[in-house]
């Protein structure tokens, strides 16, 4: 099998090349110890590029590339050219974390943003990125908000609106990051012309590479 070396500790670590083969592009970085694979967004990846696939989703396991925004468009063209586009994580999981979004009209980049918590979530951070695309939004948009959490896209879209009606209750116990769902469902309220949409993560696509990329920012000297 063809060998790599951790850039962590060094060690030689061994890869099927039938996993290579099926995702071209994916240079492995990291040993299974130190694999940010072993964090639930990571695991919900596939290598070589994120759908979430999952954070939500469903999708085979990945090695994080951690891309800067410079390596992302030089190495990736698909996915749509319109749009918003977020993303947020956490490695390990709790632990530190980031968010990122880039609001994009005909592939050109109009704005992006992105920031770090110390201490987090995954999900705490893809539903700040949801919250933040809102915020760079006027209330008569007219946009597609792109997440690879399917988790974060139907607890907006489908499951808020009944917990709301419940007095933010919900059956088998509390609503988790309620204070930042209430956020997000009441900004998803004041911008009626805008939509939520799910995004395969690590399938190619520019820009949901792009928002992962800023929302990893915080791993690197180098944006």
């Amino acid at each position: 099998m063809p060998s790599f070396q951790c850039t962590v500790c060094q060690t030689p670590f061994e890869i099927p090349q039938t996993a290579l083969d099926k995702y071209p592009g994916w240079e492995p970085k990291y040993c299974r110890e130190h694999s940010p694979s072993k964090a639930p967004k990571s695991s919900r990846k596939r290598p070589g590029r994120s759908g979430s696939s999952g954070r939500g989703g469903g999708g085979g396991t990945r090695t994080e590339e951690n891309l800067t925004l410079a390596e992302v468009l030089l190495r990736y063209e698909g996915g749509p050219q319109t749009g918003l586009f977020t993303d947020g994580s956490s490695v390990p999981n709790p632990g530190p974390g980031g968010w990122g979004v880039v609001w994009v009209e005909d592939g050109e980049v109009r704005e992006h943003r992105h920031g770090h918590d110390p201490d987090t979530t995954n999900n705490r951070m893809e539903l700040r990125a949801l919250i933040e695309a809102f915020r760079l939004l006027p209330q008569d948009a007219t946009a597609t908000i792109h997440s690879d959490s399917r988790l974060c896209i139907d607890t907006i879209t489908k499951w808020a609106i009944n917990w709301e009606k419940k007095g933010w209750k919900k059956k088998g116990g509390p609503i988790k990051n309620l204070d930042l769902v209430q956020e997000l469902y009441q900004l998803a309220g004041e911008h009626p012309g805008c939509r939520l949409e799910w995004i395969a993560a690590h399938s190619g696509h520019r820009w949901n590479e792009y928002a992962d990329s800023l929302s990893t920012a915080w791993m690197r000297t180098e944006l």
